[in-house]
């Protein structure tokens, strides 16, 4: 499963806030092509029937069925400026950030 930052949380949360009405955060991931891929990120009133969810911190973050293994070892994180970032622990990393344990 992803994991998030303490940071990324806070913001999220901020942004279920002023988005009441669609209180799930849901990430999934897609091909660009065969080199890049991206990251979304939305808010939905539900989670979907096949979707992984889970609560962080009083926050409800569903993943994509299709994304879940690919997501298996990154960690989200945010910061100003810039915004959010997905990061991947390889061999060679050791960035620190301040995670929240999964529920």
């Amino acid at each position: 499963m992803i994991k998030i930052t303490r940071s990324a949380v806070e913001h999220l949360k901020a942004l279920v806030l002023k988005h009441p009405e669609d209180p799930i955060v849901r990430i999934q991931v897609k091909d660009l092509d065969v080199h890049r891929l991206t990251f979304n990120l939305t808010l939905e009133d539900k989670v979907p029937p096949d979707d992984d969810a889970q609560a962080i911190d009083g926050l409800t973050v569903a993943v994509a069925h299709d994304s879940v293994t690919r997501l298996d070892g990154i960690t989200m994180d945010y910061q100003e400026p810039g915004g959010f970032k997905f990061h991947h622990a390889g061999p060679q990393e050791d960035f620190r950030l301040d995670l929240i344990n999964l529920n």
